[in-house]
């Protein structure tokens, strides 16, 4: 529309407009009119793209309607299953380093490797020194379950040495010996690894380096405009799309925001078989170096392993009982029955349930759900419903441990019952995990007498959920 020019109104008369002054006023808002309907445009034919622009760029208001805006929400938004993020995050893990090195990790070290817990720092240092080779590796004990359909999150943090040896690695991922996806930095080579065993034995083939990641490179030219510096700490995370097949999206959160490097894909595009053996896997910390003349250091700091979208509880009870009776029992604790995971199971996800205790003599007794202590003259056989889990009820002693529950029972023919988990959730806490050397957790059952001198005589079991089979 052209600008209107238009003569100057006339001031209003203290005793109102005369008629000259009202036909003057009159004819001024006929030019506007006139010009106004000279110049306009039908929607139909206006260039919409064009104002639209004008309007984002600051020119001003426009009328919108008409107008088809589209609008979008994905990339980090949205979990590995396309689906909205929204706040319910179900936590499977998490560890910190607060006051000590958190004890849900076990830790192997070879050679020169040692670790030192950094209380000012609630970390703890992975450690090589140049006097020899060595190597440390820090992994939970515990695998977290995969819930098919439901994304797996997986945050963890750490800071890693500058040296650009090509005689050093260091890595950190949800990851084992045998599968798993981690980053790596070996030199000054960054790269992402996705870890299969589907054909026997571990591959490491599937890999990006920096230079090929799929996503934001984090050297300065992606859509951030970041470089990554991994002298400072960094917060990776990964989430997992896996019904045996799926995509692996791993990438850094900076200043607050989900950064995509690199995603692995797989559905209608990669391989012939799933891509890994399995995503209920570990967290893992490794520092590694293959010459004596590299001395660096790794700290690993935190991490949490999360379901989005909830847990669903869908396992049933096992059990593992004792039939005969025990008797003799005195104010020593005694084991009742005992299970552990089996050694062809080791990243099973079983998690002990219900304690039940009968005695068979009147007395006084306290039951104890005691963790990883040591048996006396143990005999182990498969649970006759699960083949992950062993059971055991030929121990004759029972010493050391940690005491995770206790119960009482006061007279004869009464049964001491205790849950130890919620009708509405797990307690992953009291999950079996094993060490990197392949050694189970073990949790017994145990009774002892509490007062009187008279011995005592009681059956029992320990029922168990295996999320795993």
């Amino acid at each position: 529309m052209s600008k209107i020019f238009n003569v100057r109104l006339p001031n209003a008369a203290t005793q109102g407009y005369s008629p000259e002054q009202f036909n003057q006023l009159v004819r001024s808002l006929e030019q506007v009119i006139l010009q106004l309907n000279t110049t306009y445009s039908p929607i139909a034919t206006e260039d919409k793209d064009s104002a639209y622009a004008w309007y984002g760029d600051g020119g001003g208001f426009m009328d919108t309607s008409g107008l088809t805006i589209p609008v979008s929400i994905g990339g980090t938004n949205t979990d590995a299953f396309g689906r909205l993020r929204v706040s319910e995050p179900y936590t499977l893990f998490d560890s910190q380093n607060r006051y000590a090195a958190d004890n849900q990790f076990d830790v192997s070290t070879t050679g020169t490797g040692s670790t030192t817990f950094l209380s000012n720092e609630a970390a703890v240092k992975m450690e090589v020194t140049g006097a020899g080779v060595g190597s440390v590796t820090r992994q939970s004990y515990r695998s977290f379950p995969y819930q098919p359909g439901k994304g797996l999150l997986v945050l963890a943090t750490f800071v890693m040495d500058s040296s650009t040896s090509a005689n050093l690695t260091q890595q950190v991922g949800y990851y084992n010996a045998s599968n798993g996806v981690f980053f790596k930095r070996t030199g000054s080579t960054l790269s992402f690894v996705l870890r299969t065993s589907t054909s026997g034995s571990p591959s490491d083939a599937r890999f990006a380096n920096q230079a090929d990641w799929n996503g934001d490179k984090l050297n300065g030219t992606g859509a951030s405009g970041l470089t990554l510096d991994l002298t400072k700490p960094q917060i990776l995370w990964m989430d997992f799309e896996w019904l045996g097949v799926g995509s692996v999206r791993c990438g850094f959160i900076i200043n607050g925001q989900y950064i995509v490097c690199h995603t692995f894909n797989t559905a209608n595009v990669y391989g012939s078989s799933v891509y890994m053996t399995t995503a209920t896997l570990p967290v893992r910390y490794e520092i590694v170096t293959t010459t004596s003349a590299v001395a660096a250091s790794m700290k690993s700091i935190c991490c949490t392993v999360i379901s989005e979208g909830g847990f669903e509880q869908t396992s049933v009870d096992h059990v593992a009982r004792r039939t005969t009776v025990l008797g003799t029992i005195g104010s020593t604790f005694l084991p009742v029955v005992s299970i552990r995971l089996a050694s062809t199971a080791l990243g099973a996800v079983v998690l002990p349930n219900r304690v039940q205790v009968l005695p068979t003599t009147n007395q006084n007794y306290e039951v104890a759900l005691v963790k990883n202590p040591t048996l006396t003259a143990a005999s182990w056989a498969a649970v006759p419903t699960d083949a992950n889990v062993e059971y055991d009820v030929s121990a004759t002693a029972t010493t050391g441990g940690s005491i995770v529950q206790t119960d009482y029972v006061t007279a004869s023919g009464s049964a001491g019952v205790s849950n130890t988990s919620l009708p509405s959730a797990y307690n992953f806490d009291l999950q079996l995990g094993a060490s990197i050397a392949g050694v189970s957790d073990i949790y017994t059952v145990a009774i002892r007498t509490v007062s009187g001198a008279t011995t005592g005589d009681a059956v029992g079991s320990l029922s168990f959920y295996d999320l795993t089979q």
